[in-house]
């Protein structure tokens, strides 16, 4: 495949400073933004699609702070949904591999800024980015058969899937902290 730019861990150091910002999603001046992991059975997933609901980059004033959630649904015969937020996490390095795109934290806290040097080298639609990370997902962790992305930038529905994320966070928090040794067959340890 080929991208507008590059990509790879050798830009995951690389910052996005406020002067070289084309747009950013998310951070504290943002009330709503999130990311959120989701497994589904092979046949609800449209491998490979990517949809933007709301305005796309091009669409966005330059210096602008916008809302953001990002959906992505996975499927795979050996998937289990204790996966989800491992592979949730791995957002952040992926987001990170690609050349002027910075990510910082996680979950509904997440600021993400795109450089004017990648917007100008044509980095200019959410949908190539959900290309790149379809790309960089199901190279790097095989058990994912399908997957698909969706960027909602519009700012009701933004805050909608927000509410909707949290509750899903708080029930895997919630799991967490409700497991004792009793339920778990195996234990790993260092010797």
């Amino acid at each position: 495949m080929e991208f507008h730019v590059d990509i790879g861990p050798q830009y995951e150091g690389e910052r996005v400073r406020k002067e070289d910002l084309y747009v950013e999603f998310g951070g504290p001046k943002v009330e709503y933004k999130a990311e959120l992991v989701l497994m589904k059975g092979l046949d609800e997933v449209e491998d490979g699609k990517v949809e933007v609901i709301g305005p796309d980059i091009t669409d966005m004033e330059e210096g602008g702070s916008y809302p953001l959630f990002i959906e992505i649904f996975v499927a795979g015969a050996e998937l289990e949904k204790d996966m989800e937020p491992v592979i949730e996490r791995r957002l952040h390095d992926f987001c990170n591999y690609i050349e002027g795109f910075y990510h910082m934290n996680q979950q509904d806290e997440i600021w993400i800024r795109l450089s004017k040097d990648s917007y100008q080298k044509g980095l200019t639609s959410l949908e190539e980015i959900g290309q790149i990370l379809i790309f960089e997902y199901t190279n790097d962790i095989l058990l994912i058969e399908k997957m698909q992305v969706t960027f909602y930038t519009e700012p009701e529905k933004v805050k909608e899937k927000v509410e909707f994320a949290r509750k899903i966070y708080e029930e895997r928090r919630a799991r967490a902290r409700g497991l004792k040794e009793e339920d778990v067959d195996e234990f790993y340890g260092c010797v």
